[in-house]
């Protein structure tokens, strides 16, 4: 099949609207109309910033987010098994050979005929990959590349809602309706890696779907939004109590510049240079609150799946509480914490309804070691270094030339030999 190309655009893509980066304040604050309060928008503002064709080749290597993570002990206490999460998002491709495995038949709101299984914008895929890919040695043919989702044997619902980089699909209507669909569904996990456009709250029914959604102890795992260093408007529904607000995380355990610094956000997850599954088959890198959360829904699986009694609020609670902290308590837009699967799934209390302060953090230590991690280059340490060669190749060339010059302006100057 010919490979379908796309440009990983950096305006935010707005459902019902296509708004560049930095015009959510002033074009659309002045616009207080019912329609603008209706608009959601994929939270994407960072893939990549380059192409990436689909297919695309496989990762060979682990991405950083796993390489800290000691995989084998983790998923001796869970993988997933069990549990099923909801991708609301542009689809999920069942043609990438480390989804097929784990896609149940979800909904298209744009298409009746189809099963949310058509991403022909590969947001939602790799959402899914985050989630829950198949790591590759299990595969037939085996594909090597060292990247997996964090609950490898969760299943996927995928609810094609939104259009990606087509603007005319989707709103708080249909994501209303995708939540119901997605509770029906069996989900006890949901992923929405998307939010709304211009700061507005939406309306009542997009409140009401989250409400009944949370009645029915489901989790629901939303990204924060990406405009942090922007205009850092608020964002639904990850706004909602009850909800998970996801920020995203550097190498660092930093909160990345562009991560929504608002008090909703719950936890932090790698959402800086992370690499995923795209439709068709191999990976592609992005950055985006969009790629945080569903690392948070992939760690509420696993939770799920060893503590199946659990409530909502306990899971959301043992997450918070669980996660790697550098203050005692919850800061706005780093919430409690970086998520820690293992030290999750390796707590032995009850959970309470929401998490506690621990007076024993400081900024000085860290409260969890995590395995050793072998960062690789970052993207800026790979433009700085090609930045630093192509300087010493033009020194270079520039000594030769004037070598060069010098040698044959003294050849030139030398009296004959007699």
């Amino acid at each position: 099949m010919r490979p379908v190309r796309r440009r990983w655009a950096a305006p935010l893509l707005a459902l019902g609207l296509v708004l560049p980066a930095g015009s959510v304040g002033a074009g659309a604050a002045g616009d207080a109309s019912a329609d603008s309060a209706h608009r959601v928008r994929v939270d994407t503002a960072l893939l990549a910033g380059s192409d990436c064709q689909y297919p695309s080749k496989p990762m060979p290597g682990k991405p950083w987010p796993l390489q800290r993570v000691l995989l084998d002990e983790l998923w001796q206490k869970a993988t997933g098994r069990g549990v099923t999460v909801a991708v609301i998002d542009s689809g999920i491709d069942d043609d990438n050979p480390q989804l097929a495995p784990g896609i149940v038949a979800g909904k298209d709101f744009f298409d009746d005929k189809a099963n949310g299984t058509d991403d022909t914008h590969g947001h939602g895929t790799m959402a899914a990959g985050i989630i829950a890919a198949r790591p590759g040695e299990r595969l037939t043919p085996r594909l090597e590349t060292g990247f997996a989702g964090i609950a490898p044997d969760a299943m996927l619902l995928p609810i094609r809602q939104n259009g990606g980089s087509d603007a005319t699909k989707g709103n708080e209507d249909t994501l209303a309706q995708a939540i119901d669909f997605a509770v029906a569904g069996g989900a006890s996990v949901i992923n929405i890696s998307q939010d709304t456009v211009g700061g507005q709250e939406p309306g009542a029914k997009l409140r009401e779907a989250i409400q009944r959604a949370l009645a029915k102890q489901v989790v629901v795992v939303a990204a924060a939004g990406n405009s942090g260093d922007k205009d850092n408007l608020d964002s639904w529904p990850a706004k909602y109590p009850g909800v998970l607000g996801v920020g995203a995380s550097d190498r660092n355990n930093e909160r990345a510049p562009f991560s929504q610094n608002k008090p909703y956000v719950g936890v932090m997850a790698p959402g800086v240079d992370i690499w995923s599954t795209v439709p068709k088959g191999g990976h592609c890198r992005g950055d985006g609150t969009s790629f945080a959360t569903p690392y948070v829904a992939g760690v509420a699986a696993l939770i799920r799946s060893a503590h199946p009694n659990y409530t909502a609020a306990q899971v959301i609670t043992l997450i918070e509480q669980t996660a790697q902290r550098t203050a005692p308590g919850h800061v706005d837009g780093v919430g409690w914490g970086v998520v820690d699967p293992l030290r999750a799934l390796a707590f032995t209390g009850v959970p309470g309804s929401v998490p506690v302060p621990d007076p024993k953090v400081d900024r000085s230590t860290e409260l969890v070691n995590v395995a050793p991690l072998a960062h690789g280059p970052s993207r800026a340490d790979r433009d700085r270094r090609k930045a630093s060669v192509i300087l010493f190749v033009a020194i270079g060339l520039t000594i030769v030339v004037i070598c060069g010059a010098i040698v044959i302006r003294d050849a030139r100057n030398r009296p004959p030999t007699p």
